[in-house]
């Protein structure tokens, strides 16, 4: 079935280039993220559509709070995101020419990623209005980024996997949701869920794959969401760690995984982590996994080979990466645990060390369209 493959990535970052953007500033000609009436109502035009006027719920958990001061902290960070691939592409930045063989113009794109950008803006708004509305502690403003991206197709691979673990991190809010009682934004966040879609579905044929991944998308875990989006921060005019959820030292996939059963090579940095289960020089690596989130099925837990702690704290080992019997293509989340047989991924963040590792197989239609 998969007569080509895309490499996996390592990280979020190290998927795409060695080579490091300068850090990006959160600038925005449009008001965003606090625009006045009319800079609003152009971001509903560039948007092709107007923010919900559904008058918000009477009551949100604790939990929702958290839930949508993630959403703000990721919508923030994807304006920026498009805000910069937008320039680049606008200003010819060498690697982000427009091929003229591309079945888009440089116009076209350009409207299609203003409009992405737009929607994303919206995305933001409603996260930002509604922990204003209840009083949150803290609500998310933009920070200063650094995107790895140096061309074109590695910008649109990155959109891609940034919105499978949106994809995966808005199924996690649901959950949230309904366990706590907040059913009022469910249908809101539903509609992003299949907003992301529609975008993925984009980038994905751009890229020359299938554009529906998989039957049932890969589900996250949002602390392992909000770990992952830290290696884009340089820096943020709050204090990330107000946000109540764990920050997870990067698991690094160190091998391109293909669509077979074969062993990848892992790394993690553990000498200075904040989040879960502790290693010291005593502990016993062989009790430790790596356990897959993949589409919807139960976290899949496969021993450490060959496990190894250096005296800086690093630990690096290989795992099994069971693919034929799984099927697991599309996105697959690595993490790092003391423990086995999870009953759900909610279970899985209180046994973590190290997380995400992003792991991506998907089947190659044609030569990507960029």
């Amino acid at each position: 079935m998969f007569t080509q493959r895309l490499t996996s990535s390592m990280t979020l970052l190290g998927m795409l280039s060695t080579a490091y953007a300068a850090p990006y500033p959160t600038s925005s000609s449009d008001g965003f993220p606090n625009p006045n009436a009319q800079q609003l109502l152009a971001i509903e035009q560039e948007a092709n559509g107007l923010l919900s006027n559904l008058p918000p719920p009477p009551t949100l958990s604790a939990a929702g709070i958290t839930n949508f001061q993630l959403i703000a902290f990721n919508e923030n960070l994807e304006v920026s995101f498009f805000e910069e691939i937008i320039s680049n592409i606008t200003n010819n930045v060498p690697g982000f020419e427009v091929d003229s063989s591309s079945p888009h113009s440089k116009d076209e794109l350009l409207e299609i990623l203003k409009n992405v950008k737009a929607q994303e803006e919206l995305h933001a708004i409603t996260a930002i209005n509604t922990l204003k509305n209840f009083n949150a502690p803290l609500v998310p403003s933009p920070c200063v980024y650094d995107f790895p991206s140096t061309n074109l197709s590695d910008a649109i691979t990155l959109a891609s996997t940034l919105t499978d673990v949106v994809l995966g991190t808005l199924q996690d809010a649901s959950q949230s949701f309904a366990q706590n009682g907040d059913d009022g934004p469910v249908r809101a966040v539903a509609s992003v869920i299949g907003q992301e879609g529609e975008q993925n579905g984009f980038y994905r044929v751009l890229l020359g794959r299938l554009p529906a991944e998989k039957p049932f998308l890969t589900t996250n875990a949002a602390a392992f969401a909000f770990s992952a989006l830290q290696q884009f921060v340089v820096s943020c005019p709050f204090d990330v760690a107000a946000i109540p959820l764990p920050i997870f030292p990067p698991l690094n996939v160190l091998t391109a995984a293909e669509p077979r059963d074969m062993h990848l090579s892992f790394s993690a940095d553990l000498s200075a982590a904040a989040a879960g289960p502790q290693l010291t020089a005593d502990s016993d690596l062989g009790a430790l996994f790596v356990t897959y989130l993949v589409g919807q099925q139960l976290p899949i837990s496969v021993p450490l080979v060959d496990p190894r702690l250096s005296d800086a704290g690093v630990l690096t080992f290989d795992a099994l990466f069971p693919f034929t019997e799984n099927i697991m293509a599309g996105l697959s989340i690595a993490a790092l645990t003391n423990s086995s047989n999870f009953a759900s991924a909610d279970a899985l963040v209180a046994n973590t060390l190290a997380a995400p590792g992003l792991i991506e197989v998907n089947q190659l239609l044609s030569s990507p369209e960029l």
